[in-house]
């Protein structure tokens, strides 16, 4: 059974969904579940060298509030596990070379590495908009280092990003974490464990149906 998640790597929402999702995973008796990962851009105009990241959010999401804000997802993290140090965050980086990178390693090391990127960024405050951010990441997931380095220095799967993230916005995703479960059932943003768990039960009810 195949979840499709379309996320951001700069969007916390998408951290919080990722680990519930995790927690669903990590239960669950039903048929095997292999996760695809799709890259969404909240804003694929952000520069490469980023932006003063308070500054953007208070541009975004108003000035007023913003710590607030902050405090809400930061506990909505604590509660399903991961850690958000929005205080320690400098720069809103361009989210492209993140999603290049992931685009870049084995289907099997995506996860991995996707949790090496939410952590950089995250927890550490580090600008995974950087090549050698990105690499250090891809070498602690168990990969080689400089060839990854050297391909995120080029063009490699640039396009590839950013035409699966146009699709996703022609196919009407306009908000992310977006789950597709089984192919058919869609979970709009960071859905709790039960949700996700009733969501794999009714796909693979529906799959042991079509089956006879």
């Amino acid at each position: 059974m195949i979840v499709d998640v379309f996320h951001d790597t700069v969007c916390p929402w998408c951290r919080i969904g990722k680990q519930h999702l995790a927690t669903t995973l990590a239960g669950w008796d039903g048929p095997p579940v292999t996760v695809h990962w799709h890259p969404f851009l909240l804003n694929e105009a952000i520069p490469p060298e980023g932006l003063d990241f308070r500054a953007y959010m208070a541009a975004n999401k108003g000035a007023d509030g913003l710590d607030a804000m902050f405090e809400h997802v930061r506990r909505a993290g604590t509660a399903a596990g991961v850690t958000l140090n929005f205080d320690k965050i400098r720069y809103a980086p361009s989210s492209i070379p993140s999603h290049r990178l992931l685009a870049l390693v084995p289907e099997d090391r995506q996860d991995a590495v996707l949790d090496g990127i939410h952590r950089a960024y995250f927890e550490e405050g580090r600008d995974i908009g950087r090549v050698d951010v990105l690499a250090d990441i891809a070498a602690a997931a168990g990969l080689d280092r400089e060839p990854i380095a050297e391909l995120l220095r080029g063009d490699a799967t640039r396009d590839e990003v950013i035409e699966a993230a146009t699709w996703a916005r022609q196919q009407g995703v306009s908000g992310v974490p977006l789950f597709i479960v089984g192919g058919a059932l869609a979970l709009s943003g960071a859905q709790p464990p039960a949700t996700i768990l009733a969501a794999l039960r009714q796909a693979a009810a529906q799959i042991g149906t079509a089956a006879h």
